[in-house]
């Protein structure tokens, strides 16, 4: 197994995804997928180091952050909706006013 190329990917991937976050800030959703990428970007990175170490650690924090993003995708969405409930849209550029 040659980890250069499984780490080269996912350095692709995070980058592609810090390249996403930085060009598109006009919609929230949009946003937010570029972040998830990233996470799976570091997960591939756990799983690499996983199986090259011959550990089982990095495949269960790896798990771990997997149900991390799906509890903060679900939160997320639920926010975007109440959000679009309330003021009518989730473009970025009419949320100078969030209060709490």
């Amino acid at each position: 197994m040659d980890p250069i190329k499984y780490f080269t990917f996912s350095m692709i991937i995070s980058i592609s995804g810090i390249r996403g976050i930085l060009l598109n800030r006009r919609n929230i959703p949009i946003m937010s997928m570029p972040i998830e990428s990233m996470l799976l970007a570091v997960n591939s990175n756990f799983l690499v180091f996983s199986v090259s170490l011959d550990d089982m650690m990095g495949q269960s924090f790896a798990l771990l952050v997997l149900t991390v993003a799906a509890a903060e995708s679900a939160i997320g969405l639920a926010i975007f909706v109440i959000t679009f409930r309330v003021r009518g849209t989730i473009a970025v550029e009419f949320f100078n006013s969030i209060q709490g």
